[in-house]
């Protein structure tokens, strides 16, 4: 049990924390904030073999770190962010690997629903992207019950990718596209434009990201929002995600910020 004065004491270093980030944050709001940042949680496994940990344990100081991440995006004033929580291609992974991350993404999600702290009073929006009926019917009822839940939040977008692939998003907007073709006119060819494929992507409606972040110092993208990083700033830190802090965010939107009139630039000539 903590003692009045380690109370105060932490009390008094939790102060000036926050005085000093509102500092940071001020300085970094003299250059454009990114919209949507992007996240790949990489080296939560290697976490747990670093510090001798179970792969629960890992994953519960990932999600920790999530929550801090998601703070500091909402005080930045970034509108949008989106997590890689869930490959398809994960589910290649031993049976028990696959039942134990399902299991606590099922956890996170009751609890969060239960409490509706973080939710609610930041805000938020919970959008889950993927092929979501491959998910088991506890976790995608309760995919769809977070969705319902925070609908009418409007300060932030949480979306969370599970089940997830670039090249499945974009397969499943092909059919989609080319069902509606048939169902307009049957007899003509069917052509599919640019625009008609973008409307049928689960990013629909949504600002391409400005950063992805991919922790643990890999630089793939590893199937992940292919179609709308093309003019986004690529950041690979090499720590790993449960050891993500407040001044990696920062030091890549910094770099975001350096490269910025680049970028603007590419995407102009692309309108063009």
């Amino acid at each position: 049990m903590q003692t009045t004065s380690e109370r105060s004491s932490n009390g008094i270093l939790g102060s000036l924390g926050s005085f000093l980030r509102k500092c940071v944050f001020q300085i970094l709001s003299v250059g454009p904030i990114p919209r949507h940042v992007a996240f790949i949680m990489g080296g939560n496994r290697r976490y747990a073999r670093k510090q001798n940990l179970s792969e629960t344990a890992s994953y519960t100081a990932g999600f920790l770190a999530l929550m801090s991440i998601l703070k500091y995006c909402y005080e930045l004033g970034i509108q949008y962010v989106t997590l890689y929580a869930f490959s398809i291609d994960n589910f290649k992974r031993l049976p028990h690997e696959v039942k134990h991350v399902m299991d606590l993404m099922q956890e996170k999600l009751q609890a969060m629903l239960k409490k509706q702290s973080i939710l609610h009073s930041y805000g938020i929006r919970v959008r889950f992207l993927g092929d979501l009926k491959l998910l088991n019917d506890p976790l995608r009822l309760l995919a769809e019950e977070a969705m319902t839940a925070t609908a009418k939040n409007s300060k932030m977008v949480l979306l969370i990718c599970v089940a997830y692939t670039s090249t499945n998003e974009i397969l499943r907007a092909v059919h989609g596209c080319c069902r509606e073709k048939m169902e307009e006119n049957p007899e003509d060819p069917m052509i599919v434009k640019v625009g008609d494929l973008e409307r049928h992507m689960d990013t629909a409606m949504i600002p391409e990201p400005d950063i992805l972040i991919r922790t643990s110092g890999e630089t793939r993208l590893s199937n992940f929002l292919l179609w709308q990083t093309t003019y986004c700033y690529l950041y690979s830190p090499s720590v790993l995600w449960p050891e993500i802090s407040l001044r990696h965010l920062v030091w890549g939107i910094l770099n975001f910020q350096r490269l910025h009139p680049n970028l603007e630039q590419q995407k102009k000539k692309k309108l063009n």
